[in-house]
């Protein structure tokens, strides 16, 4: 690295001491003033819709709820189990829809069915703007 000398010294002290003033470049205050006065006269923001959210987040907080305690029985009931081993079995406390064959799959299958159905419907609905 380089040492300064004192007239590099000088030269920039010379630099640094002048007033000179700034003037901004000739368009500079009517673009910023024109770019004011869009935002001001720009319309407010669209608010979330809260209203029409909150019933679908409040059945999937539910929703959620249910699974997990639906869950934490399932551990429970197979850390009461008597044998020591573990089973990828379902649970003999789990209702039958959840043993599998193809009643079961036929019901899951209509529910997720349903389930489709009413969220489609539901949001061409929405989008149509009739409530």
């Amino acid at each position: 690295m380089r040492r300064l000398t004192e007239h590099d010294e000088a030269e920039i002290n010379s630099i640094l001491s002048r007033e000179d003033e700034i003037l901004p470049s000739s368009g500079f205050t009517v673009s910023v003033m024109d770019a004011v006065r869009r935002e001001a006269t720009a319309p407010s923001p669209i608010p979330f819709p809260w209203k029409r959210a909150l019933p679908g987040l409040v059945v999937a907080g539910l929703a959620l709820v249910l699974i997990l305690i639906r869950v934490f029985a399932a551990i429970a009931q197979l850390g009461k189990a008597t044998t020591p081993q573990l089973s990828m079995s379902v649970p003999s406390a789990m209702p039958p829809i959840f043993s599998g064959g193809i009643k079961s799959a036929a019901i899951w299958t209509m529910l997720a069915l349903l389930m489709t159905f009413v969220s489609v419907k539901l949001s061409m609905r929405l989008a149509s703007g009739r409530v």
